[in-house]
Order: C-alpha cells, then structure tokens, then sequence
C-alpha cells in the first residue's frame, strides 16, 4: 500500500444540459444571403432541398474539396438505394469545418453516404432483402400491414422531405436510383386511403394505427386531417401515431398556421372520445435537435396531443456510442420535450452493412445507457426480425455469436400466419453484419457464398 489517498471514481457519463443552439446557415457560401423569414418558411426548405451534387455544390462551396464530390458521385451512380433529398435545416446541422470533419460528420453519413463509406467485403448481407420486413407481403389492403393483432401500418403514400440512406422502405420510398427501381402503388391514393379505412371498420380487433409512408408530412394537409379525422370515427381505433421525420428534418412544416390549427381540432375531437393522438419523429444525433425541431415539438404538445415520440436507428458512425445515444437522449427530453422511445436496429437491407451493429453490441448499448435517464424515458434498443416484429435485444431464444445469427420466437401470428399451427413455434432468424464475427464465423460464410 502507498498510503496514498483518491479521490472517487469517476462516472463512465457525466450529465450535462447544453442549450440548443441553431447553427448559423449564412456561414455556407449558397445561403449567406438567406433571411431568418425565409429560413423558418416550410416553402422556402422546400423549394431549396438539396436534390444533386450539382446543388450541394452550390451551397457548400468549396468548403468541401472534389473528392468528396467524385466519392458521392460513384456511390450515386452505383450503389445508393436512396435519391438524393436533403432540406436545409438537416444539411444545416452537419459539420461544415472541414473536409475531413464534414465526411466524419453523423448527420452526413446516413443523410448523404458516399461509396467511401460502404463496405467492400461484404457491402450486403446474403440474406438483406428490398423488404426486409416483408410489410408488402402483409398488406390487408394495399398500404397497409397488418402484422400485429392489434396494430396496423397505413403508408399513405411513398415520399418524404428528405430520404435517408439507410431508409427500411427503400424498395417503395422515394425515385429510383441506378441500384433500384423503386415499386409503385397501384391503386389511386384516394381509392388506396378509402380501402385502408374500409378494412378498419371491418377489423375491430385493430385498435392502434401508425399513419406513415413515406412521411406524411408530404401529404397536403387537408387530405391527411380528412384521413385521420376518418380514423377517429371508427370506434375500435384508440391510438393513432403519426410518423414524420420531418419534425426534426423540416420542423417548419408543422409551425404552419394550418397544420397547427389543424392538430389541434384532430387533438380535440381524440380527446372528445377518449382515443390518444401522438406525433413520432426519427433523430439519431444530438446534433439535430435545434431551437425550431423544440418549438415544433412544443407546437404539437400545445395542440393537444398526447405525445411526441422518438424512433431513432442504430447506426455505426452515427450513435455507437453510449455517450452520443445519452446525449441524444437528454437533448430530446430536457431541450425538446420529445420523449425518447425506440433505437432500432438497422435493418438488413441492400448496402447497408456499413452501418449496421450486431445484436451482441446492441445490448451492450443497452446496459450501458441504463440508470442515468428515468425508467419512463429510457429508450428500448429493438431489433426487428422479419415475419416477427419488434423484440428488445435482449429477448433472443438462442444467439450463436460466432456465426452472427440471433433466433427468436412470438406469440402471436401476423396477417400471414393465420392457419399456420407452427407460427408460435417456429424460430426465426436475424443475421449480424458478417464482418463484426470472429475469424471462424467469418471463414463460414465466405463457404457458404463460394458454395
């Protein structure tokens, strides 16, 4: 012994409150001329998304050096499942100090990812899938999956005002690209909207619809209220959520006068029969949540609905880190009054290994973010298995870690299974990202594709 006295051991996380700040958008040489009135109007984001390389140019100058330019042109022409879409208020809060900063950057890695940033070893799994879900497989009507006894999924249509790379609805959502010619509806939004309302009132056992896309804040306003004031006169629907990304990618949009006024008659008429309206949003990084995604979270909270919900995804380079999903957490929660809710697990879809976690490390971020946040806003970390749904990471029946595959079980049949005696029974599998397995997992793999 030395004798010698310390002091007491320090938290692996420090809590901190750190006020939001908008970053400054006249420091890109496209946008020094941009007024603080056009940059809170939802027409001018609109109007000014960043669409191409040619766009991005325009704004970031040369602030970004050519090769970032020719790696994103290779993987745009090549590999991207998703178009180019970016509004401002997301390219806004990337970090734009650098070259290398801006190719670091987490925003930057799913919203706008570059050929440098895939894999080449293994860029797909050999079991990634358009659908990785198979949602279309369960349609009741078209655009609307039934897979859980109580729940249902209405994609009224299939854009947003910005696409992610890493989108799970990559084979319907957005343009084609070079890699992917994208699937069409068939039948008329109108006539697709009526079927969906048409099956709920024919399936009372369906009490909770998620009203999504695409982004539903792409719908004219007027045809989403009529939608879900719809909704809110058939008696068996008792939640409906309404998922937008673009409470954080264009809060704009839900500050308009219209759609404020317009929650706020839909908030009223849920509470009138005792049905609870929310609004879910998608962030993935502190970094997003600004003074307007919190006015825009706090305009929704003031209309009356219940609540406003984060579903963020897991993604490598982006919130891998204990300390970066606690951050996110307590800016959702301290700063915006979103209430953190689910992290997903990236689904297997074409060329996404790059950012995909295996299931091992997703419960380890599990564990590690556990304690510091209230029971009622810490996040669950999901994953979901095709032809199962969500389970939380820790809910595998069997994990053979070395060759990355995870089984599960349900207790429930989805819209598929409705004669099937073995649904209960069955395990179904889920695969981590090959190139996270140790060497013998590796090695029997690269036989099975050889083979």
């Amino acid at each position: 012994m030395t004798g010698e006295m310390t002091g007491p051991a320090r938290q692996p996380y420090t809590y901190r409150r750190r006020p939001l700040a908008e970053p400054d958008w006249q420091r890109l040489p496209g946008w020094r001329d941009v007024t603080t009135a056009d940059w809170e109007s939802a027409q001018w984001q609109r109007a000014h998304c960043v669409k191409n390389i040619r766009q991005l140019r325009a704004v970031l100058g040369d602030l970004v050096d050519e090769t970032f330019y020719a790696d994103l042109e290779r993987d745009q022409t090549t590999t991207a499942t998703m178009s180019m879409l970016v509004t401002p208020q997301m390219l806004n809060t990337m970090d734009t100090s650098g070259g290398e900063a801006f190719r670091a950057d987490p925003v930057r890695r799913y919203m706008i990812p570059i050929h440098s940033d895939r894999r080449t070893d293994w860029p797909s799994h050999p079991y990634a899938a358009r659908d990785s879900l198979h949602e279309a497989e369960m349609w009741a009507v078209e655009g609307l999956t039934h897979r859980y006894p109580t729940k249902v999924l209405a994609e009224l249509l299939p854009t947003c005002p910005q696409y992610c790379g890493h989108c799970t609805r990559m084979d319907l959502v957005g343009t084609s690209t070079p890699a992917v010619a994208k699937h069409r509806f068939g039948l008329k939004p109108t006539d697709r909207h009526e079927a969906m309302l048409d099956y709920l009132r024919r399936t009372p056992g369906v009490r909770d619809v998620v009203v999504s896309g695409g982004d539903v804040a792409n719908l004219p306003w007027p045809r989403l209220e009529s939608f879900v004031d719809r909704l809110l006169d058939i008696d068996s629907v008792r939640d409906i959520r309404l998922a937008s990304k673009a409470l954080m990618g264009l809060p704009q949009h839900w500050l308009q006068d219209e759609v404020r006024a317009g929650m706020e008659r839909l908030a009223r008429k849920a509470r009138a029969r005792g049905a609870q309206l929310a609004v879910h949003t998608h962030v993935n990084t502190a970094r997003s949540v600004t003074p307007l995604v919190a006015r825009a979270a706090t305009a929704m909270l003031e209309a009356g609905v219940r609540d406003v919900r984060n579903q963020g995804v897991l993604l490598r380079g982006v919130n891998d880190d204990p300390a970066d999903l606690l951050d996110l957490c307590f800016a959702l929660l301290d700063e915006a009054q979103i209430m953190p809710y689910y992290l997903y697990l990236c689904d297997m879809i074409p060329a996404s290994e790059h950012w995909r976690l295996p299931l091992w490390e997703a419960q380890d971020l599990q564990h590690a973010i556990m304690g510091y946040l209230p029971g009622f806003a810490t996040p669950r970390l999901v994953c979901d298995v095709p032809y199962v749904g969500k389970r939380w990471v820790h809910q595998p029946a069997d994990y053979d870690r070395e060759r990355g595959i995870s089984y599960w079980t349900k207790n429930y049949r989805t819209g598929l299974e409705t004669d099937d005696e073995d649904a209960l029974t069955r395990r179904y599998a889920y695969y981590d990202p090959i190139h996270t397995l140790p060497a013998a997992g590796r090695d029997w793999w690269r036989a099975r594709a050889a083979a």
